[in-house]
């Protein structure tokens, strides 16, 4: 099936201590363009995230926003500044001892002093980090696959329905060229009798000219490359496989066989044919640029 470049998918859990939202978006591209955005202090998880979303995206720009919130206080964890709560334990025996106090030092007083207390955050296990991240990254990943996969049905069944019909027109051309013929050679006989009046007509001239002719305007070849190119399209669609490119290439090439028709077309049902044609390959050009 394919893919469209297009796609959303947002995925959003409470793991431990941790609050953590991944969210996917894309658009389309030339190339695989990543742009992961991930909280500063956990750096270290973007070259993974890039590397889980690489096996399931061959194609477009894909935007990644990472959240890690804490959860709660259970994230953190409190250090005492043992330098500075020395110091105070000294100054209130300095003041015990000058002014004949009571020594009644003890953990609720100096506790009360809260600039000996400093809170940081939990310094994060990594792998155990990852694993969490990675597990929301693949619900992300499944919605937003899948968001890409519909509409990437959609675009194809109007692509093969564009094929099919083109394989038709292809094959009015391949049925007109005969009748072209034909009538040249019933015109080219009129034009002669009537210059000729009652003279005898040459027909083995006629009927050289008349080959000449239909050599000139045969497009069997044209014909032929086109419905290979249309049964390869067709293989294309069906392999699974990121298309975009590869299509991309075969639109060129059945562009070039309707132009070389176009250049030999010498009636005007062949032209507008040649026109119809072309005007489906432009569909089919737009389309290809939204899909993987």
């Amino acid at each position: 099936m394919l893919k469209s470049m297009t796609g959303y998918g947002r995925s959003e859990a409470i793991i431990g201590t941790k609050k953590i939202t991944v969210e996917l978006k894309s658009v389309n591209h030339r190339f695989t363009d990543y742009n992961i955005r991930v909280p500063r202090q956990y750096g270290f998880l973007e070259e993974r995230i890039r590397l889980k979303i690489s096996k399931a995206v061959a194609r477009g720009k894909i935007d990644v926003n990472v959240i890690i919130e804490a959860c709660g206080e259970a994230d953190k964890v409190v250090t005492v500044n043992e330098e500075l709560a020395k110091n105070y334990i000294d100054a209130l025996k300095e003041i015990s001892e000058k002014f004949g106090l009571a020594d009644d030092i003890s953990t609720s007083v100096i506790a009360s002093f809260s600039d000996i207390f400093r809170s940081e955050p939990k310094r994060d296990d990594e792998e155990e980090l990852w694993q969490a991240v990675a597990a929301v990254a693949d619900d992300a990943i499944e919605a937003f696959t899948s968001m890409r996969e519909r509409e990437g049905g959609r675009i194809e069944e109007d692509l093969r329905a564009r094929v099919e019909y083109m394989r038709s027109l292809a094959v009015k051309i391949d049925e007109r060229s005969p009748q072209i013929v034909e009538e040249y050679k019933d015109k080219l006989y009129t034009k002669i009798r009537e210059l000729l009046e009652d003279k005898e007509v040459d027909d083995a001239r006629i009927l050289t000219e008349v080959a000449i002719f239909a050599d000139k305007i045969a497009v069997n070849e044209e014909i032929v490359r086109l419905a290979s190119h249309y049964d390869e399209f067709d293989a294309i669609m069906d392999s699974g496989e990121p298309a975009g490119r590869r299509l991309d290439f075969l639109v060129q090439e059945i562009n070039r066989e309707v132009n070389t028709i176009g250049s030999k077309a010498s009636d005007l049902d062949t032209a507008k044919i040649v026109v119809t044609l072309k005007g489906e390959i432009e569909k089919l050009r737009e389309q290809i640029q939204n899909i993987e």
